[in-house]
């Protein structure tokens, strides 16, 4: 198929084959190599015809299709699989973002999808973010993307908007072999807001999610000794709480609790950086 007429034509159906066909054809293109075919051809008329409507009638059946491109090659790392992984899961978002706008999946399947994504991204090895000669992966970035849409959702609840914020605190307190470097700290940030925005989590849970979030991980004293970045313990944490901290300063649509959390995070800020955050020095005379 040539996806770039399809793309010029302002993303008009092709009439000569079934959709069926051209959305197999597509959902093989997110993991493409090319990022020409994957980002701007095969994602963008995917979500193009989901947010008009093209899928309505056929939206469950291509979410769960989403749903198992996210376990393509699960556990790899530094190979091609990363891509129909991370690319599936913002088709999902889109998904999960048309039923938001327009009820037209049952409750227990966005709960499910919201399953397969929490469970992808805590999974997930392959934290590249940009790849060269490939284009994003951004796995991480995506996986915060789809977390962000499905807190919008009016089919979760307190529960499952808990759910969501102990994912992107176990993902971003999880042990890594290098930090982040393509904003993903600032996507999980977001993430993060919309589930706050919901005023759906007791605020006392929240507090304990930062603290828990801020406190040194069990592995933190091994960093030496392993001749390893120092670093590598806490700059996750600190990137992704500093951009929380400036998101709900800054941001549109603060959530109810903005003041309270921000007390909070400076906080948990000082403590996990008391050189850079504590008390200010006496002005120099």
């Amino acid at each position: 198929m040539n996806w770039k007429a399809v793309h010029d034509d302002d993303f008009a159906v092709p009439a000569h084959l079934p959709l069926a066909d051209l959305t197999a054809e597509l959902t093989t293109l997110l993991g493409d190599p090319d990022p020409h075919l994957r980002d701007e051809l095969a994602l963008t008329v995917l979500a193009t015809w989901i947010d008009r409507g093209v899928y309505d009638d056929l939206l469950p059946g291509l979410g769960d299709g989403m749903a198992a491109g996210l376990r393509v090659g699960l556990g790899e790392r530094g190979t091609d699989t990363v891509f129909r992984r991370s690319f599936s899961a913002l088709v999902l978002a889109s998904c999960i973002a048309r039923d938001v706008s327009r009820p037209l999946v049952p409750g227990g399947k966005v709960l499910d999808w919201g399953d397969r994504i929490a469970t992808w991204v805590l999974a997930e090895r392959d934290v590249r973010g940009y790849v060269p000669g490939r284009g994003w992966a951004h796995a991480i970035a995506h996986g915060a993307d789809a977390l962000r849409v499905l807190a919008r959702s009016p089919h979760l609840g307190a529960a499952e908007l808990g759910i969501v914020l102990q994912v992107i605190g176990e993902r971003v307190a999880a042990p890594v072999d290098g930090l982040w470097t393509n904003r993903e700290a600032d996507r999980l940030a977001q993430a993060t807001v919309q589930v706050l925005r919901r005023d759906r989590v007791p605020f006392d849970v929240v507090e304990r999610w930062v603290r828990t979030i801020g406190a040194p991980p069990p592995w933190h004293g091994q960093q030496l000794t392993l001749h390893r970045d120092p670093d590598l313990a806490t700059g996750n944490i600190e990137a992704f709480l500093r951009a929380l901290y400036l998101l709900l300063a800054l941001g549109p649509r603060p959530p109810a609790c903005r003041a309270d959390l921000l007390l909070v995070l400076v906080e948990v800020l000082r403590a996990l950086d008391p050189e850079f955050l504590g008390p200010a020095s006496p002005p120099l005379r």
